[in-house]
Formats: C-alpha cells, sequence, structure tokens
C-alpha cells in the first residue's frame, strides 16, 4: 500500500480539474466481453471513464459521462485498491477488493455490473454479482461498489437524474508544461 500512497502522493501535482489537485489515473469503462448487453434500465447512463485523484479533502473518485463527472470521495485504500486495478499494478499482498475478486474468479464468478446512487446525501452501490447460474444484488458502499467493478472490468451505472444533479460539467485538464 505504501507504494500505491507514494504514487497517489506523487500524481497529486499533475494536472487541475474541477478544483482538484491532481490526476493520478484513468480508464476507459470496457464492455462485457460476452457481447451480451447491459442490463440498463431507463434513465440510467453508462459511465465511460474513471479517474482517481487526489484533492484538498482527500482521494476522490472521479465517474464521467457525457461531459460530465461525478466526484465520490473515498478512503486511500479504497482509493489505491482502485489506481491499482485501473493501472495493474499489484501490491505484495492483496487488498480486499483483490482478494474478493480472486475468490469470485476461483468459484466461475464476476461482477456483472453495479449500480450507484445517492440517498439522503450517502452514495449507495448495489453490485450484480453472478456465479455459475445464480445472479444476486448485494448492497454495498459505493467505493467497493465501484472497486469491484473496476478490477471486473464491468460496467458502472448512474441514474439520469444523479449524473443532471451531482455531476459537475468536465474543464480542459491543463495541457503539461516544459521546464
Amino acid at each position: 500500500m505504501r507504494r500505491l500512497g507514494m504514487s497517489l502522493v506523487v500524481y497529486a501535482s499533475i494536472g487541475v480539474g474541477l478544483g482538484l489537485s491532481g490526476s493520478t489515473c484513468r480508464a476507459q469503462v470496457e464492455q462485457p466481453q460476452s457481447g451480451q448487453p447491459i442490463e440498463q434500465q431507463a434513465g440510467q447512463v453508462e459511465i465511460k471513464d474513471v479517474q482517481v485523484r487526489l484533492s484538498d479533502h482527500g482521494p476522490v473518485v472521479l465517474l464521467q459521462a457525457e461531459g460530465k463527472v461525478i466526484p465520490i470521495f473515498v478512503d486511500p485504500t479504497v482509493a489505491g485498491s482502485i489506481q491499482g486495478a485501473l493501472t495493474g499494478e499489484k501490491l505484495r499482498r492483496p487488498l480486499s477488493h483483490d482478494l474478493m475478486h480472486t475468490i469470485l474468479q476461483a468459484f466461475d464468478g464476476k461482477v456483472t455490473q453495479t449500480v450507484i446512487t445517492l440517498k439522503d446525501g450517502t452514495y449507495y452501490g448495489a453490485l450484480t454479482v453472478k456465479v455459475k447460474d445464480a445472479t444476486k444484488v448485494f448492497d454495498s458502499r459505493s467505493s467497493d461498489s465501484i472497486a469491484l467493478a473496476v478490477h471486473f472490468k464491468a460496467p458502472i451505472l448512474v441514474g439520469r437524474d444523479l449524473l443532471d444533479s451531482a455531476g459537475k460539467m468536465m474543464q480542459e485538464e491543463p495541457k503539461p508544461q516544459t521546464l
């Protein structure tokens, strides 16, 4: 964790957007490899890009779709787990999300999607897990749900109302300056 933590600190000095100090990593969210359509209900929007950044208030995950970004503040461990999943960086010892990923894969399971909602100022995750022929939806913290979805390259969905209310218009990142 120390290495990822140091990476977060180092990357904090790169770029500025949405009043946050520094981009750490980003990844395009991929479509499921099965070719099956995403179980998307009317009014839901698929997140197209996930980023981890540091702000003055701590680590934040940015969910991007349709030119808007939803900031979700997370603890440093979850930020490190998401960053590791986005970059492919492995720690010497697995974090909880790495362990859950390994356990699900061992039982031919996978995360098929997560839906992020906001209720009374708190973000929630509805994590859909499929193991063999059984599919279950689990209530989870939004950060854990996002971390597992990123580990499995599963779609992350938000309601249109959430994107419209909590989504901020994206600002272009400044171009790197050379010395």
